[in-house]
């Protein structure tokens, strides 16, 4: 079982079971500028602006204090959910504005780092290396591997019925709280300077 927190500690949880999952880094500019947004570029960025994320299925998420702290933020009106504990605006992880693509990518910050290896082993894609900041460049690998990986998180939680318990949506399938958009403003200013300290 590996434990999930938010930076305070107000918010805490489980990751509860065993089952497919994917560990990588995204050098996209949407995960740079979502860190920014939340003031945590230097918590969550590595040198090269990318995030380490662990992607596995929703149900398996268990929050056991504090849900009262979870917000969501869109950068555009298409844009995915990225929820963040509001207390200390630690990022939670990314999901899909709708629950039956119940797979979430939680970010780092909130994960055990002393155990990420033991629970979700040493294999780390790269994705998204053209945004990379700095040169040389990180080189893309590890896609096939987690597509598939992927597709098995989400075609085991529909055939189940599994992603009807995942913590972040009710049983309507609505998200659980209605998430902040941001406007093309905000996120021009969040991508303007994107190798600066946030």
């Amino acid at each position: 079982m590996h434990r999930i927190q938010c930076m305070c500690g107000s918010v805490g949880g489980r990751i509860e079971g065993s089952g497919l999952h994917n560990r990588g880094i995204c050098h996209c500019t949407d995960c740079r500028a979502f860190a920014r947004f939340l003031g945590k570029g230097e918590e969550v960025l590595d040198a090269q602006g990318g995030t380490e994320i662990v992607q596995l299925a929703q149900w398996r998420l268990r929050f056991e204090r504090g849900e009262e702290h979870l917000a969501a933020v869109r950068l555009s009106t298409k844009g995915i959910l990225r929820w963040y504990a509001a207390c200390c605006r630690t990022p939670i992880g990314n999901t899909l504005p709708t629950r039956r693509v119940s797979v979430i990518g939680l970010v780092h910050a909130c994960l055990d780092a002393q155990r990420l290896d033991e629970d979700f082993g040493n294999g780390v894609a790269i994705v998204h290396a053209g945004s990379a900041l700095g040169s040389p460049k990180p080189r893309s690998h590890g896609m096939l591997g987690a597509s598939a990986r992927l597709i098995g998180i989400i075609g085991a939680a529909l055939i189940t019925g599994r992603y009807r318990r995942s913590p972040l949506f009710d049983d309507s399938g609505a998200p659980r709280v209605v998430p902040r958009v941001l406007t093309a403003e905000e996120l021009a200013e969040l991508k303007a300077d994107p190798g600066a300290p946030a």
